[in-house]
C-alpha cells in the first residue's frame, strides 16, 4: 500500500497504558466512524505497515484508543508515538451534494459563473487559516478560497467545480482587470 492510495487518518499522541494501548488523535469530524475498525496502516519509518487493532473506543472527543496485536508494552508503544495512521481510500464515507474530500477534485476543471472555464484544479492548500484551491490556467497559478458561498456545485461525473467567486478576484490573477 502507498500514501498517495491512503487518506491520512490521525497521528499517535501517546501511549495510554503500560499493556501498550495508544490514544490517536483523529482528524475527522466524526471519529465515531472509526472506532471499530479491524486494522490501520502506520507510517514506520517511511513505511505503511498494515497493524491489526485487538481492541478500540473512543477516548474523549476526537481520541482512539488502540490495541494492537504486535503492541504488548510501554516500550512497543513508545516507538509509535509521532506515527501517522493511514486508511485506503475505499475506507471514505461517500459525499454527496457539494460537499467533497480534498484529493477527489484534483484534475477537476474549474468554471467560474463570470469567467467561465478558469483552469484545473491542481492542488488544494489546506496549511493556511483558509483552505485554497490552487488552479493552474495555463502557467498562471490562480488561488481561490474554499468556501460554501464560493462552490455553487461540484459535478463529479463532468469533473467540474462550479464557483462563483467575489468581483476581480479572478481577473486580479488573469490580469484582464
Amino acid at each position: 500500500m502507498q500514501k498517495k492510495d491512503c487518506f491520512y487518518l490521525g497521528k499517535v499522541v501517546s501511549k495510554y497504558s503500560f499493556k501498550g494501548e495508544i490514544l490517536v488523535k483523529l482528524d475527522t469530524d466524526e471519529p465515531e466512524l472509526y472506532q471499530n475498525l479491524e486494522s490501520v496502516f502506520v507510517d514506520y519509518r517511511n513505511k505503511l505497515i498494515p497493524f491489526f487493532i485487538t481492541q478500540s473506543s473512543l477516548h474523549k472527543s476526537d481520541l482512539l484508543r488502540l490495541a494492537f496485536e504486535d503492541i504488548q508494552d510501554e516500550a512497543e508503544a513508545d516507538k509509535l508515538i509521532g506515527s501517522e495512521l493511514y486508511l485506503p481510500l475505499a475506507f471514505l464515507p461517500k459525499l454527496s451534494g457539494n460537499k467533497f474530500y480534498y484529493h477527489e477534485i484534483i484534475g477537476f476543471r474549474v468554471v467560474d459563473e463570470v469567467h467561465g472555464d478558469v483552469g484545473i484544479v491542481h492542488s488544494v492548500n489546506d496549511q493556511s487559516p483558509q483552505a485554497l484551491l490552487e488552479v493552474m490556467k495555463g502557467e498562471k497559478e490562480i488561488l481561490i478560497p474554499i468556501t460554501d458561498t464560493f462552490i455553487r456545485e461540484v459535478d463529479r461525473a463532468g469533473k467540474a467545480l462550479h464557483v462563483t467567486t467575489p468581483d476581480g478576484l479572478i481577473s486580479l490573477y488573469l490580469g484582464d482587470a
